[in-house]
């Protein structure tokens, strides 16, 4: 049976784009009793040009911090009618819109308990506006805030928590996936859409633009991610681990040396001390979540 595709084919993202992969699975599984809120970012930028939008569910576009709050809103006023439909509200953003300028908004939605799935897709910088860093971008990486100049090595702070954020927000359901993992993408989907309370689900989208590489690597990339350690798929219920996704590791080099964006790393010896702090991160996360 053909499916109807809830995220219109004819889009304008980027060939290889991790977040169009993700968003496409994502409306597979939420279905179209749902309403989708996302702030700008380059989800918004590619499915709705001028005259055009690529959404077949109900969708509203948001300031960049407020995504959160407006989703709030979307559900008072469905509940305020009975939403006699058990109509569902989905906000996606990126990392730019949760992790930075619209974390306030994101708090208070965690503290209010809202009945609401936000889905993060996390592309490690604000990539949409010209690759400038974000408190995604991880340890060592070059973009054009953080750039590779002098004794600077790109950015020269570690990657913000976010998984441990909603968890201290006591969110009942926090998860992290992959897009190259789409069977447990879409069971983390599910499981978030029929959590009642909040739901957060931090999904990693390698951008072939921002990250420098072929298109057609992008899956792989997100599986290298997840196989070296860091970028670990785990699944928390009410604050307890319930899954991780055990992996056989793969040394962090095999997913660094695809990227532009980490190519100083290996072109001088001054930056090994990089190098061993993100091998120690990937060990820490294996040692953490029982990952091997």
């Amino acid at each position: 049976m053909e499916v109807k595709e809830l995220h219109a084919p004819g889009h304008r993202a980027c060939p290889g784009c991790g977040c169009a992969i993700a968003v496409k699975i994502i409306l597979r599984e939420t279905g179209p009793n749902t309403i989708i809120v996302s702030p700008t970012g380059c989800l918004e930028t590619f499915t709705s040009p001028i005259r055009s939008s690529s959404w077949e569910v109900p969708w509203i576009h948001s300031l960049f911090e407020n995504a959160p709050a407006i989703a709030t809103g979307v559900l008072a006023g469905l509940n305020s009618q009975g939403n006699p439909n058990g109509t569902k509200v989905v906000a996606i953003g990126g990392d730019g819109g949760t992790y930075d300028i619209g974390m306030g908004s994101l708090s208070g939605m965690f503290e209010r308990k809202d009945d609401i799935l936000y889905i993060c897709y996390d592309n490690e910088a604000y990539m949409n506006t010209g690759i400038q860093g974000s408190s995604a971008t991880p340890l060592g990486a070059g973009t054009t805030t953080t750039p590779v100049t002098g004794d600077s090595f790109g950015k020269m702070v570690e990657k913000k928590d976010m998984v441990a954020i909603a968890l201290a927000h006591g969110v009942p359901y926090v998860a992290t996936a992959s897009i190259a993992n789409l069977a447990d993408l879409k069971k983390k989907v599910r499981k978030g859409m029929d959590n009642p309370g909040p739901a957060f689900i931090l999904m990693l989208t390698p951008c072939n633009v921002g990250w420098g590489y072929e298109p057609e690597e992008t899956v792989e990339l997100a599986r290298k991610a997840v196989e070296t350690g860091l970028f670990p798929i785990v699944e928390f219920e009410n604050g307890n681990m319930v899954s991780a996704l055990k992996i056989r590791p793969v040394p962090v080099e095999e997913y660094l040396k695809p990227q532009k964006r980490y190519q100083h790393l290996f072109k001088n010896d001054k930056f090994e001390d990089v190098l061993k702090a993100i091998r120690k991160k990937a060990e820490d996360n294996i040692k953490k979540f029982g990952l091997a």
